[in-house]
């Protein structure tokens, strides 16, 4: 997959910037059992203890415990098919992929999302590109998803918790529920 630079990544903004408000739609959800490894479900089980039932977030390793604020990533699907240019989100590592505008402004720390069955709440911690996402969609991607005067519009997503435990498909409609 070729990267994409910061040139092509500016000119797909107004894009990403017009993702519907209030009420969008659940694209992708991909679970990761191992390191590496990608299933791309139709529908999955959300639990409060263990998040995306199979993936491997609940589990850990000895150096780094799963942090419960962590639990659940959620990217725009807007901004993965423009870093991957059409090609495969899943490598992006995330969990779930959304329709949704996911600025600060749109959905704070603490807001409540209800997909499909169950109800998540949007956490404060930062959700950043890893070395593995540099290799996956280039430094420009990394860069343009971190740069400062950016980071209010998430543009490499958030991290949220589950607090209503249920079942998520591809296509359900996802919306900020009432606390």
């Amino acid at each position: 997959m070729a990267h994409r630079s910061h040139a092509e990544l500016d000119a797909g903004l107004p894009e990403v910037l017009a993702a519907p408000r209030g009420r969008g739609t659940l694209e992708r959800i991909v679970r990761r059992p191992v390191p590496g490894e990608r299933e791309v479900l139709d529908e999955a089980q959300l639990d409060i203890l263990v998040g995306l039932v199979g993936d491997r977030w609940c589990i850990g390793t000895p150096d780094k415990p799963p942090h419960p604020g962590k639990q659940i990533t959620i990217m725009s699907s807007r901004v993965a098919s423009l870093l991957a240019g059409g090609g495969d989100w899943a490598p992006a590592g995330d969990q779930l992929f959304v329709d949704l505008d996911l600025t600060e402004e749109h959905l704070p720390a603490g807001t409540r999302l209800q997909v499909g069955g169950a109800v998540l709440e949007v956490t404060a911690d930062p959700h950043t590109g890893c070395k593995k996402f540099a290799e996956r969609f280039g430094v420009d991607a990394v860069a343009w998803t971190k740069a400062p005067e950016r980071a209010h519009l998430r543009l490499r997503g958030l991290h949220a918790r589950v607090i209503v435990p249920g079942t998520i498909r591809r296509g359900d409609k996802i919306t900020v529920a009432d606390s």
